[in-house]
């Protein structure tokens, strides 16, 4: 294949990885809205299966560890956090509170009926994709230290 030709792929792989990215973002937060949650507010909920701490839940939100502070305020007056001390008294987590475990079980049931982008594809397909995607968001240092173990 000519430089021309891989470029020209590379460019159609780019596009439809953002498309289909945003396409997913849009029906997320289509989904998480009647909940008057924001996406990064809902995909917090989600996470906190059991307390974590706010920089690890920071990560995952793939929000500035300086914005969790008010993401963790914003959930706790309206009722679904609290901050809780860890065995690290210095590290505070974020644990569901009652109230934030029955929104956690409508939204992961609304979350699952609502992934209409994914429906698109079979059972197959979402596995295929999801080893792909993988592969893409690896590491490539642990990658290359994966294939010589």
């Amino acid at each position: 294949m000519s430089l021309a030709q891989d470029l020209a792929k590379a460019r159609e792989l780019n596009t439809l990885m953002f498309e289909a990215g945003e396409a997913v973002g849009r029906e997320f937060a289509e989904v998480v809205s009647p909940h008057g949650l924001t996406p990064v507010q809902a995909r917090t909920i989600l996470l906190l299966v059991k307390p974590l701490p706010m920089g690890l839940v920071a990560r995952h939100a793939r929000c500035d560890a300086s914005n969790i502070t008010g993401l963790a305020d914003r959930l706790e007056a309206l009722g679904l956090v609290a901050r809780v001390a860890g065995d690290d008294r210095r590290v505070k987590l974020l644990e569901l509170t009652e109230a934030g475990r029955a929104l956690r079980r409508r939204l992961a049931a609304d979350v699952a009926r609502g992934a209409a982008v994914l429906a698109r594809l079979d059972a197959d397909e979402r596995d295929a994709l999801a080893v792909l995607l993988r592969k893409l968001v690896a590491d490539p240092v642990e990658a290359e230290q994966a294939v010589r173990r």
